[in-house]
């Protein structure tokens, strides 16, 4: 079943383009984006999440990740 998200693709969209937009213009590999990227959701779940909570979310959140992840072999 597919979660509803209280925001709009419009708003995920656009904040994902912002966010491609600086690594790319910086020519980050992609070893240091998934560095910082990896370190930025670290810290909003250590700084924005209750104690209790963090490890159930990071573990959904690794959940989530690896079934988005596609199979194909292109890149």
């Amino acid at each position: 079943m597919p979660q509803t998200s209280r925001y709009s693709d419009e708003q995920v969209e656009e904040l994902l383009t912002e966010l491609a937009s600086v690594l790319e213009k910086r020519q980050t590999p992609t070893d240091l984006s998934l560095m910082v990227l990896g370190n930025m959701v670290t810290n909003l779940i250590n700084t924005s999440v209750a104690s209790a909570q963090r490890h159930s979310l990071a573990r959904s959140f690794a959940q989530a990740l690896q079934a988005s992840v596609s199979e194909d072999q292109a890149h």
